[in-house]
């Protein structure tokens, strides 16, 4: 892990600043919509724009990548999302709102890409695990650092959309002033959707339902906290309880996930991030009921992401993995981008206000929950022996991550072959 940080410290660094600028920028957004009177439908819109312009940019940025390299891309969209983030306090228009996070989600998914192909240049076969590791705990810490500076200024006035901007700005001098050397770039062809779904139903179903959950608890949950009522400090604690449940929960459900059946575990986390969104909707005129019920929701959802890659592995050959992850991840961008739609929608309905936020979260984990159980009387038990390992990775995670996290797995599972041929 020394090795790790000495060799992409700056590379953690700038990543760790940008997750803050992000993290702010998105809970900042639910606040100040609420300030500008704009409907819940409305904000909805605003929201799942970012997923749309996060998928488009998880497709186009390699493309880009290769022909003007990455320290031109990685210059061209800081600019952008500064820019964006100025822009909004400005032009406090829904539709503006919206075109600025298609651009956004856009710039951030090129820069995931380029950062993280660059983590997998500095790394080593023997240390990448670690580096993959400490960059998704930067990540999930930053944007739990994020809620913090929602104090720091009025969300109904700029200062805070500056200060957004200005970390976002800063996040890129370490490493574009960094001596590592710029990586050759190169992603792997990604599987048919069909040939995905063939291989993996409950993977790719999951994947899906799991991209409308986490896209509904990082884009909307300051929307529900604003229309609850809460206070700015306590939006603010309910946003992070979601991402700090995933940093405790992920690595204990990991290592549980080696030495069980994944798709009774599945079943399991997702039942229990339902009852937990349950318990919100049900409880939550109590502060500390939500935020313990955040607290379980992002412990279980963001888990899940890994699960879901490693059930998948434990059905394809090694040469097929790094394929897979492309599919994936434009799987779970779908459901995604429908997310914070559907939420929206719900939280504007007489019937459920503001607890549609939990309904929509407690629905899709309980039909995880039933999906894993049907599927468990479709298809034969995978012995533990025979299982790859995981690697952990949120849903924030680019494709280059995700390539990173199958090949992580497969040296894994080719160490644990190779010990076991030894002995």
């Amino acid at each position: 892990m020394l090795q790790v940080i000495s060799s992409a410290w700056a590379l953690l660094l700038g990543m760790g600043l940008l997750m803050v600028g992000n993290g702010l920028q998105g809970t900042l957004l639910g606040v100040r919509g609420e300030i500008e009177s704009f409907s819940t439908f409305q904000m909805s819109i605003v929201m799942s724009a970012y997923f749309l312009g996060f998928l488009g940019g998880s497709r186009l940025a390699p493309e880009m990548i290769r022909r003007v390299g990455h320290v031109r891309v990685f210059a061209a969209l800081a600019s952008f999302i500064s820019a964006v983030m100025i822009m909004y306090p400005l032009l406090t228009d829904p539709i503006a709102w919206a075109l600025g996070r298609v651009v956004i989600g856009f710039c951030f998914s090129g820069v995931y890409v380029t950062a993280e192909s660059w983590l997998n240049n500095a790394a080593s076969n023997e240390n990448r695990g670690q580096a993959l590791s400490l960059y998704m705990i930067v990540q999930m810490t930053g944007i739990v650092s994020a809620q913090a500076l929602m104090l720091v200024g009025d969300p109904a006035g700029y200062e805070t959309f500056v200060i957004a901007s200005i970390l976002v700005s800063i996040s890129f001098a370490p490493i574009l002033l960094s001596i590592s050397p710029t990586p050759a770039f190169d992603t792997t062809k990604p599987m048919t959707l069909r040939q995905l779904l063939d291989t993996s139903p409950l993977g790719c179903v999951g994947m899906f339902l799991l991209g409308g959950v986490f896209s509904a608890q990082f884009a909307m949950a300051a929307v529900y906290g604003a229309q609850a009522g809460l206070s700015l400090a306590e939006i603010s604690t309910f946003v992070a309880s979601f991402y700090i449940g995933a940093l405790v929960l992920q690595y204990p459900l990991g290592w549980v996930s080696d030495r069980m059946d994944r798709r009774l575990l599945i079943m399991l986390v997702a039942a229990v991030g339902a009852v937990s969104a349950m318990v919100g909707m049900i409880f939550g005129v109590t502060f500390p009921v939500l935020l313990i019920s955040a607290f379980w929701i992002g412990g279980m959802s963001n888990p899940l992401y890994s699960l879901f890659i490693a059930y998948t592995n434990d059905y394809l050959e090694y040469d097929d993995m790094a394929a897979a992850s492309g599919g994936l991840v434009f799987i779970n961008g779908l459901g995604a981008i429908a997310g914070p739609v559907i939420t929206g929608w719900l939280m504007g309905s007489a019937i459920f206000g503001p607890q549609g936020f939990f309904l929509f979260i407690a629905a899709l984990m309980f039909v995880m929950a039933i999906y894993a159980a049907y599927r468990m009387t479709q298809r034969a038990y995978v012995p533990v022996d025979e299982t790859g390992a995981i690697a952990p990775v949120y849903p924030t995670a680019s494709p280059v991550a995700m390539e990173v996290a199958q090949e992580v797995a497969i040296e894994a599972a080719q160490d644990e072959i190779d010990a076991q041929e030894t002995a």
